[in-house]
């Protein structure tokens, strides 16, 4: 029978070898670690792990002496274990005389550094981050910031939290944190997609073209004709987009602008529309408004009163 440290490192034994697991011997050489393998009910080959397992179970998981009365995730469980670390590390050793933490600081300068790079089968299984900025995990689609789509991430669980990371120059960093979820319930954050100035506002025109960008260029009036006129269902929007660019070398872009604006306003997006408007602008600005005076006005006058009551031949009535 095995123990639960060797069945952690090995697959099988044969010849009574114990034959080690690939990535454990990959993770071994990564870090510089010599693994050795206990053997079966032989107290003194184990190490010193079921200590940790025994305080763990004392201290940590929900019994008659557990550090809280329940741990909601896997993640207060998590905080409860750094949290008992420090308090014990603190703590002057009975056998020592002196504090964990403090003789760390003397043990790191003999121990060899570690590589830069963690060893990636840590961080679980790859995933390529699709178009909509999600991977999927067991048949769930979870969210990761938008910056990442179309790269490579890795996502392990974690307890009950499914947990992202990428690995980049400045070294791995963890990207996203999730609650597990099941098939059909998608798991999206709002903050890994960019913002948006508001939802539910119309578009607002781009250019991506050059046709485009000439007629936008023309001014503020465009944008607001293309906007109206593909709410209205206009036809031939774009033929109509290439005579509006047309007539401002013609006329100024101003002018075409204006009349652009005012078909906006008024709907007017119909075949010669844009033409009858610049006509009917240019034409009030040369002809001298009219306005009511003495000498004309559009109440009736007095002078057909002055006849009244005179006959033909001249004489009253």
């Amino acid at each position: 029978m095995l123990t639960d440290n060797e069945k952690t490192v090995t697959t099988t034994h044969v010849a009574n070898i114990a034959v080690r697991n690939p990535e454990i011997v990959e993770v071994g050489r990564h870090y510089g670690m010599t693994i050795r393998t206990c053997l079966p009910a032989d107290p003194e080959t184990k190490g010193g792990s079921e200590v940790t397992v025994r305080i763990a179970k004392a201290d940590l998981v929900p019994t008659n002496t557990n550090l809280l009365e329940q741990y909601q995730t896997f993640v207060q469980l998590e905080a409860a274990c750094r949290q008992f670390s420090d308090e014990v590390n603190d703590r002057v050793h009975r056998e020592t005389r002196r504090k964990p933490a403090d003789m760390l600081v003397e043990e790191q300068a003999r121990l060899h550094p570690l590589p830069k790079e963690p060893f990636t089968v840590a961080f679980g299984a790859t995933r390529r981050v699709c178009w909509d900025a999600t991977i999927s995990v067991e048949g769930v689609r979870y969210s990761v910031p938008h910056p990442l789509i179309d790269t490579r991430v890795w996502a392990r669980f974690h307890g009950d939290e499914l947990i992202v990371t990428t690995v980049g120059e400045a070294g791995p960093a963890e990207v996203a944190r999730h609650p597990r979820s099941t098939p059909g319930n998608p798991v999206i954050v709002a903050e890994h997609y960019p913002p948006r100035e508001d939802k539910e506002a119309d578009r607002t025109p781009r250019a991506n073209s050059a046709e485009e960008a000439a007629f936008l260029a023309i001014g503020p009036g465009a944008a607001s004709w293309l906007v109206e006129a593909g709410a209205a269902g206009a036809r031939r929007v774009k033929p109509k987009m290439a005579e509006a660019v047309a007539l401002a070398k013609l006329h100024s872009a101003a002018e075409v602008d204006r009349a652009l604006g005012a078909a906006a306003v008024a709907g007017r997006f119909a075949e010669n529309d844009l033409i009858r408007i610049l006509t009917y602008q240019a034409g009030l600005e040369t002809i001298e408004p009219t306005r009511a005076s003495e000498e004309h006005s559009l109440q009736p006058g007095t002078s057909a009163w002055s006849k009244f009551g005179i006959t033909d031949e001249g004489d009253d009535l």
